[in-house]
Protein backbone atom coordinates (compact mmCIF):
# COMPACT_ATOMS: atom_id res chain seq x y z
CA UNK A 1 0.00 0.00 0.00
CA UNK A 2 1.57 3.24 -1.05
CA UNK A 3 0.46 6.99 -0.86
CA UNK A 4 -1.81 8.48 1.82
CA UNK A 5 -2.39 6.45 5.33
CA UNK A 6 -4.92 8.23 7.42
CA UNK A 7 -2.88 7.48 10.93
CA UNK A 8 0.06 9.30 9.15
CA UNK A 9 0.82 12.18 11.60
CA UNK A 10 1.49 10.36 14.41
CA UNK A 11 1.63 13.57 16.31
CA UNK A 12 -2.12 14.12 15.86
CA UNK A 13 -3.13 10.82 16.55
CA UNK A 14 -1.33 10.88 20.08
CA UNK A 15 -2.55 14.36 20.64
CA UNK A 16 -6.31 13.05 19.73
CA UNK A 17 -5.94 9.03 21.90
CA UNK A 18 -4.48 11.97 24.83
CA UNK A 19 -7.54 13.57 24.41
CA UNK A 20 -10.12 10.89 24.00
CA UNK A 21 -8.06 7.92 26.06
CA UNK A 22 -11.32 7.63 28.38
CA UNK A 23 -13.37 6.58 26.08
CA UNK A 24 -10.89 4.42 24.48
CA UNK A 25 -10.59 2.87 27.80
CA UNK A 26 -14.59 2.18 27.52
CA UNK A 27 -14.69 0.89 24.28
CA UNK A 28 -12.11 -1.78 24.76
CA UNK A 29 -13.46 -2.37 28.53
CA UNK A 30 -17.11 -3.20 26.23
CA UNK A 31 -14.80 -5.13 24.20
CA UNK A 32 -13.23 -7.47 27.10
CA UNK A 33 -16.49 -7.65 28.31
CA UNK A 34 -18.12 -9.08 24.90
CA UNK A 35 -15.27 -11.54 24.62
CA UNK A 36 -15.65 -13.03 28.10
CA UNK A 37 -18.73 -13.24 28.03
CA UNK A 38 -18.31 -15.65 24.08
CA UNK A 39 -15.51 -17.13 25.03
CA UNK A 40 -14.73 -17.42 28.89
CA UNK A 41 -12.06 -15.06 30.89
CA UNK A 42 -9.09 -16.68 29.43
CA UNK A 43 -6.82 -15.45 26.38
CA UNK A 44 -5.03 -19.04 26.39
CA UNK A 45 -8.34 -20.27 25.35
CA UNK A 46 -10.48 -17.40 24.33
CA UNK A 47 -9.32 -16.08 20.65
CA UNK A 48 -11.12 -12.89 20.62
CA UNK A 49 -10.29 -11.94 24.15
CA UNK A 50 -6.48 -12.30 22.87
CA UNK A 51 -6.94 -9.96 20.32
CA UNK A 52 -8.73 -7.44 22.61
CA UNK A 53 -6.33 -7.43 25.35
CA UNK A 54 -3.26 -6.87 22.27
CA UNK A 55 -5.63 -3.65 21.22
CA UNK A 56 -5.84 -2.78 24.74
CA UNK A 57 -2.51 -3.02 24.93
CA UNK A 58 -1.14 -1.32 21.76
CA UNK A 59 -3.65 1.84 23.25
CA UNK A 60 -1.48 2.25 26.90
CA UNK A 61 -4.27 0.40 28.82
CA UNK A 62 -2.86 -0.75 31.95
CA UNK A 63 -2.39 -4.57 32.70
CA UNK A 64 -4.34 -3.95 36.16
CA UNK A 65 -7.55 -2.35 34.42
CA UNK A 66 -7.27 -4.92 31.84
CA UNK A 67 -7.63 -7.55 34.51
CA UNK A 68 -10.27 -5.94 36.00
CA UNK A 69 -12.56 -5.89 33.11
CA UNK A 70 -11.95 -9.32 32.40
CA UNK A 71 -12.47 -10.13 36.51
CA UNK A 72 -15.80 -8.04 36.47
CA UNK A 73 -17.55 -9.17 33.05
CA UNK A 74 -16.58 -12.99 33.90
CA UNK A 75 -17.81 -12.86 37.72
CA UNK A 76 -21.17 -10.66 36.65
CA UNK A 77 -24.14 -12.68 35.33
CA UNK A 78 -26.17 -9.83 35.29
CA UNK A 79 -24.30 -7.80 33.05
CA UNK A 80 -25.32 -5.21 30.28
CA UNK A 81 -25.21 -6.78 27.04
CA UNK A 82 -23.96 -5.03 24.41
CA UNK A 83 -24.32 -5.37 20.86
CA UNK A 84 -21.96 -5.01 17.46
CA UNK A 85 -23.65 -2.75 14.76
CA UNK A 86 -22.61 -1.28 11.72
CA UNK A 87 -23.96 1.77 10.06
CA UNK A 88 -23.02 3.44 6.41
CA UNK A 89 -23.69 6.24 4.48
CA UNK A 90 -22.25 9.40 2.64
CA UNK A 91 -20.94 12.91 3.94
CA UNK A 92 -20.66 16.17 1.96
CA UNK A 93 -19.10 16.19 -1.49
CA UNK A 94 -19.94 12.25 -1.64
CA UNK A 95 -17.23 10.76 1.08
CA UNK A 96 -18.16 7.27 2.24
CA UNK A 97 -18.79 6.75 6.24
CA UNK A 98 -18.65 3.71 7.62
CA UNK A 99 -19.57 3.16 11.63
CA UNK A 100 -18.89 0.63 13.93
CA UNK A 101 -20.77 0.57 16.86
CA UNK A 102 -21.03 -1.64 20.07
CA UNK A 103 -24.20 -0.41 21.71
CA UNK A 104 -26.57 -2.23 24.66
CA UNK A 105 -29.37 0.05 23.12
CA UNK A 106 -29.57 -0.25 18.87
CA UNK A 107 -32.20 2.29 18.90
CA UNK A 108 -30.60 4.67 20.73
CA UNK A 109 -27.25 4.42 18.73
CA UNK A 110 -29.15 4.12 15.09
CA UNK A 111 -31.05 7.77 16.01
CA UNK A 112 -27.45 9.15 17.57
CA UNK A 113 -25.39 8.23 14.31
CA UNK A 114 -28.48 9.35 12.03
CA UNK A 115 -28.81 12.74 13.77
CA UNK A 116 -24.59 13.12 13.43
CA UNK A 117 -25.16 12.74 9.63
CA UNK A 118 -27.88 15.01 9.53
CA UNK A 119 -25.95 17.66 11.35
CA UNK A 120 -22.79 16.52 9.48
CA UNK A 121 -24.91 17.57 5.98
CA UNK A 122 -24.46 13.94 5.37
CA UNK A 123 -27.07 11.16 4.61
CA UNK A 124 -27.23 7.32 6.10
CA UNK A 125 -27.70 4.87 3.60
CA UNK A 126 -28.61 1.28 3.75
CA UNK A 127 -26.06 -1.58 4.64
CA UNK A 128 -23.73 -2.32 1.80
CA UNK A 129 -23.91 1.13 0.70
CA UNK A 130 -20.22 1.78 0.85
CA UNK A 131 -18.35 -0.72 2.12
CA UNK A 132 -17.62 -2.13 -0.68
CA UNK A 133 -15.23 0.47 -1.63
CA UNK A 134 -13.39 -0.28 1.24
CA UNK A 135 -10.85 -3.51 2.30
CA UNK A 136 -11.17 -5.22 5.70
CA UNK A 137 -7.45 -5.38 6.64
CA UNK A 138 -5.19 -6.03 9.49
CA UNK A 139 -3.30 -2.33 10.38
CA UNK A 140 -0.95 -1.90 12.22
CA UNK A 141 1.20 1.51 12.96
CA UNK A 142 4.64 2.26 13.94
CA UNK A 143 5.73 5.21 15.26
CA UNK A 144 9.57 6.20 13.89
CA UNK A 145 10.43 8.24 16.54
CA UNK A 146 9.62 5.10 19.18
CA UNK A 147 11.08 2.11 17.13
CA UNK A 148 14.87 1.49 16.27
CA UNK A 149 14.92 -0.92 13.49
CA UNK A 150 15.07 1.00 10.24
CA UNK A 151 12.65 1.01 7.27
CA UNK A 152 14.30 -1.85 5.41
CA UNK A 153 15.08 -3.93 8.88
CA UNK A 154 11.04 -3.67 10.03
CA UNK A 155 9.75 -4.15 6.40
CA UNK A 156 11.74 -7.55 6.49
CA UNK A 157 10.59 -8.83 9.82
CA UNK A 158 7.22 -7.71 9.19
CA UNK A 159 6.68 -9.78 5.73
CA UNK A 160 8.61 -12.71 6.65
CA UNK A 161 6.16 -12.66 9.62
CA UNK A 162 3.22 -12.58 7.14
CA UNK A 163 2.60 -8.68 6.46
CA UNK A 164 0.63 -8.10 2.92
CA UNK A 165 2.38 -4.60 2.68
CA UNK A 166 4.47 -2.27 4.43
CA UNK A 167 4.91 1.64 4.01
CA UNK A 168 6.66 4.29 5.30
CA UNK A 169 5.08 7.92 5.87
CA UNK A 170 6.87 11.03 7.09
CA UNK A 171 6.87 9.91 10.46
CA UNK A 172 5.25 6.59 10.87
CA UNK A 173 5.42 2.75 9.19
CA UNK A 174 2.60 1.16 8.13
CA UNK A 175 1.88 -2.64 7.98
CA UNK A 176 -0.99 -4.13 6.42
CA UNK A 177 -2.29 -7.50 6.66
CA UNK A 178 -4.94 -9.84 5.85
CA UNK A 179 -7.48 -10.30 8.44
CA UNK A 180 -6.75 -13.77 9.18
CA UNK A 181 -2.64 -13.46 9.39
CA UNK A 182 -3.11 -10.17 11.97
CA UNK A 183 -2.79 -11.79 14.95
CA UNK A 184 0.33 -13.50 14.04
CA UNK A 185 2.13 -10.92 12.28
CA UNK A 186 1.29 -8.59 15.52
CA UNK A 187 2.74 -11.10 18.06
CA UNK A 188 5.66 -10.95 16.12
CA UNK A 189 6.23 -7.64 15.91
CA UNK A 190 5.19 -7.43 20.25
CA UNK A 191 8.02 -10.31 20.41
CA UNK A 192 10.98 -8.58 19.00
CA UNK A 193 9.79 -4.85 20.98
CA UNK A 194 8.51 -3.21 18.00
CA UNK A 195 6.44 -0.28 19.59
CA UNK A 196 2.54 -0.34 18.00
CA UNK A 197 0.33 3.45 17.78
CA UNK A 198 -2.62 1.17 17.21
CA UNK A 199 -3.18 -2.48 15.67
CA UNK A 200 -6.32 -3.97 14.77
CA UNK A 201 -8.41 -4.99 11.94
CA UNK A 202 -9.78 -2.06 9.84
CA UNK A 203 -11.48 -1.19 6.73
CA UNK A 204 -9.38 0.55 4.73
CA UNK A 205 -10.81 2.60 1.76
CA UNK A 206 -9.18 1.48 -1.97
CA UNK A 207 -9.46 5.12 -2.95
CA UNK A 208 -9.04 8.29 -1.26
CA UNK A 209 -11.52 11.95 -2.68
CA UNK A 210 -10.37 14.84 -2.44
CA UNK A 211 -12.63 17.58 -0.95
CA UNK A 212 -12.15 21.25 -2.13
CA UNK A 213 -15.11 22.91 -0.66
CA UNK A 214 -14.39 24.45 2.08
CA UNK A 215 -18.24 24.21 3.47
CA UNK A 216 -18.19 20.57 2.40
CA UNK A 217 -14.63 20.73 4.82
CA UNK A 218 -16.45 22.26 7.80
CA UNK A 219 -19.64 19.86 7.46
CA UNK A 220 -17.52 16.81 6.86
CA UNK A 221 -15.60 17.52 9.96
CA UNK A 222 -18.57 18.13 12.31
CA UNK A 223 -20.14 15.01 10.99
CA UNK A 224 -17.02 13.02 11.82
CA UNK A 225 -16.52 14.84 15.17
CA UNK A 226 -19.80 14.20 16.25
CA UNK A 227 -19.61 10.53 15.77
CA UNK A 228 -16.22 10.15 17.73
CA UNK A 229 -17.78 12.36 20.47
CA UNK A 230 -20.58 9.58 20.45
CA UNK A 231 -20.02 6.60 23.63
CA UNK A 232 -21.56 4.29 21.56
CA UNK A 233 -19.26 4.25 18.28
CA UNK A 234 -16.13 2.34 18.53
CA UNK A 235 -14.46 3.18 14.98
CA UNK A 236 -15.30 5.59 12.22
CA UNK A 237 -13.65 4.49 8.35
CA UNK A 238 -13.82 7.04 5.57
CA UNK A 239 -12.61 7.80 1.91
CA UNK A 240 -11.86 11.72 2.90
CA UNK A 241 -8.09 12.26 1.91
CA UNK A 242 -7.35 15.17 4.23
Amino acid sequence: MSGHSKFANIKHKKEKNDAAKGKIFTIIGREIAVAVKEGGPDPANNFKLATVIAKAKANNMPNDTIERGIKKASGDSGSVNYEYCTYEGYGPAGIAIIVNALTDNKNRTAASVRAAFSKGKGNMGTPGCVSYMFDEKGQIIVDKEECDKDADDLMMLSLDAGAEDFSEEDDSYEIVTAPADFDSVRDKLEKEGIPMVSADVVMLPQNYVAVENEDDKTALTRLLDLLDEDDDVQAVYHNWDE
